[in-house]
């Protein structure tokens, strides 16, 4: 039993899950259009920041380059459908074949030559350029004039993953949470705890025998596959795929923002942290765009990294974890002082 219960996520973060699940979707049915678009792109780079949270605050792999994978899987979903009109399912399989196998080849050459830390985040960044200047000259994929995915007609189709808008926010937010029962199995499992303990040290955890450097080859690799198909889903979403909108350094960092506010490898952070940043960042914009002040976006976004490493450091989900924990022992300790004295 004690081996089933550490595999298995903990009841309150499952009841969470599906109160969250169920108050997200009746959301979906009465929202008006505008606010059902911008939810579904808040939930498409949760999707996408869960695949970074779990590189980064298990695995301890630094990547400032996720727009890489991104592109990947957005380019195999767009060129599969619109060259050859096959559905966008095989599109994100293969996406996420060739975004693992990318991943794995860029730690496999990083790790092998002890390219760690820092120089491995600037690594992946010049990979993503890389790709990003190759894709803007390949013709076949639309170079600079991108690629437009047909028109939709007719109903809804699960099948070719084409729809209205509220049918996008279900399939986001369905992805949503997979990600988020994924990242908590992982958490409890036991390979969650043997990449915890190698992102703490990892010369320790060589000593006792885990396999560091193919443990960090699957971590970049199975992270990239994830956010491939994120990728995959949002040029679904937005209807056409271009090189600086996909892979671009400002997708990168409208990834990574939301992990860190809301807290780095849990399973609910990425969520709670892009729900604040995303809508800050439309907001932001608005305002700049109305007054005339451009980049006030991008001073929000700073403004909101500052407040989340400053007042939370950990990100808000952990701090209102240990609030909980706090609230939970003082009322048991009370609970107890009046029993004594009932005695």
């Amino acid at each position: 039993m004690q081996k089933k219960r550490d595999v298995l996520p903990d009841r309150g973060a499952v009841l969470a899950s599906l109160a969250a699940f169920s108050v997200l979707s009746g959301l979906g049915g009465v929202l008006n259009p505008y606010l059902i678009s911008l939810l579904t792109i808040v939930f498409l780079f949760t999707f996408i920041g869960q695949s970074w949270s779990i590189m980064l605050g298990l695995g301890g792999q630094l990547s400032i380059g996720h727009a890489l994978f991104v592109g990947i899987g957005a380019y195999s979903v767009a060129v599969l459908n619109i060259r050859y009109g096959l559905s966008p399912w095989f599109g994100l399989v293969v996406g996420m074949a060739l975004a693992a196998t990318v991943g794995a080849a860029l730690a496999w050459l990083s790790f092998r030559f002890e390219v760690r830390g820092i120089y491995f985040a600037l690594l992946t960044i010049a990979a993503a350029e890389f790709a990003r200047v190759v894709l803007s000259g390949w013709e076949f994929v639309g170079a600079m004039q991108g690629l437009f995915f047909p028109a939709q007609s007719g109903p809804n189709s699960l099948w070719m993953l084409r729809g209205d808008a509220r049918f996008y926010y279900f399939v986001a937010l369905a992805a949503v949470f997979l990600g988020i029962s994924v990242t908590a199995l992982i958490r409890q499992s036991f390979l969650g705890y043997v990449w915890r303990a190698m992102r703490d040290d990892e010369e320790a955890s060589r000593a006792l025998g885990v396999r560091t450097f193919l443990h960090k080859i699957v971590i970049v690799s199975f992270s990239g596959a994830w956010a491939a198909v994120g990728g995959g889903l949002l040029a679904l979403v937005q209807g056409s795929v271009f090189p600086d909108s996909i892979m671009g350094m400002g997708i990168s960092v409208d990834i990574l923002v939301g992990p860190v506010v809301g807290g780095l490898g849990t399973a609910f952070g990425p969520l709670v942290g892009t729900l604040i940043t995303l809508p800050l960042d439309h907001l932001a914009s608005a305002i700049g765009n109305k007054f005339g002040i451009p980049g006030l976006n991008n001073v929000a976004y700073g403004f909101a990294l500052i407040a989340a490493v400053w007042l939370l450091p950990d990100g808000i989900v952990p701090a209102m974890v240990n609030l909980a924990k706090s609230v939970t022992r003082f009322s048991w300790f009370g609970y107890l002082q009046m029993e004594q004295v009932k005695k």
